[in-house]
């Protein structure tokens, strides 16, 4: 496997983000960043991000819930961000994105976990929590699901996955503005471009699309139906917060809400947006996930 490691000095001068760096090696020679923000002693809330994006999503809602007295952990997923990049798409499956981020977790030995998700940071924090229940406290989903592939996929996931399997061109930034309501700036646009200075880097970026179960027999779809029966089962707290403009994972909040014990009762609510809520809403959706926390802190 060839790894790519992309120069530290593209992330120079961020807006917004201000964050030290960590690094943590997940698997030999393959080095995941992460961004660790609040108290060592707080209880860590782990933000995961999704495609094509990586921790700078969160650059709005990482402050505020540390200040509230929790611990903060953004990871890049492996082939994003600040992150090692396996040069080849044949390099990334689901299986082991999950395995890097569950080494992430248990070399950290993160307990008492709040989730807070979203797009394929959804598909694989679900995973995650289901396969380890023990380490989670709550998940706060936001336009994310765990699919089986028992269902049809809406037609716009159709097309994106065929443009980035087959489209010479792949820009990260400009993909990141389609799924936002509101206008990203151009260093904004920069910043999520930053980690990939050239077609080679993006291989994980490509592959996401290709890797989401969309029919019956699909790869990983039977280890997302026994993740599914374990979220069945889900008593910890559980909420949604999508936003009103997201056409690929609108109303899929209504079948978690339905299926998972937790998530009756708690306060679900829906933000203005797109698909990148946390670029659109994030002060409200950080006050979720503070709120959540709210009874926790106080005891």
């Amino acid at each position: 496997m060839r790894i790519l490691r992309t120069d530290e000095a593209r992330f120079a001068d961020l807006p917004d983000y201000p964050f030290a760096p960590h690094h943590l090696n997940v698997a030999p020679g393959l080095r995941m960043h992460y961004v660790d923000e609040g108290p060592r002693d707080g209880s860590p809330v782990v933000m995961l991000h999704g495609e094509p994006s990586w921790s700078y999503l969160y650059r709005y809602m990482i402050p505020p819930v540390a200040s509230a007295g929790h611990r903060v952990l953004a990871p890049d997923l492996i082939g994003f961000g600040k992150s090692d990049k396996p040069a080849s798409v044949e390099d990334y499956s689901y299986s082991r994105h999950l395995a890097w981020l569950a080494s992430w977790v248990e070399r950290l030995d993160l307990s008492n976990i709040t989730l807070v998700c979203q797009n394929w940071g959804s598909l694989l924090g679900l995973r995650l929590a289901a396969e380890h229940p023990q380490r989670f406290s709550r998940i706060i989903v936001g336009n994310g699901m765990l699919p089986t592939g028992d269902t049809p996929v809406p037609t716009v996931f159709s097309v994106w996955k065929a443009f980035a399997s087959h489209s010479p061109w792949f820009p990260v930034g400009r993909i990141v503005q389609l799924g936002t309501d509101r206008t990203l700036s151009k260093a904004e646009l920069a910043a999520y471009e930053a980690p990939f200075p050239s077609s080679e880097f993006k291989a994980g970026a490509r592959a996401f699309p290709t890797l989401v179960p969309t029919e019956p027999g699909s790869p990983d779809s039977l280890a997302n139906q026994a993740a599914w029966r374990v979220l069945e089962k889900w008593k910890k707290p559980f909420i949604t917060c999508f936003s009103n403009g997201d056409p690929i994972t609108r109303g899929g909040e209504r079948t978690m809400q339905r299926r998972i014990p937790g998530a009756h009762g708690q306060p679900h609510i829906t933000l203005r947006g797109g698909h990148f809520l946390q670029e659109d809403s994030p002060e409200d959706f950080a006050r979720i996930v503070i709120d959540a926390l709210r009874s926790e802190l106080a005891a």
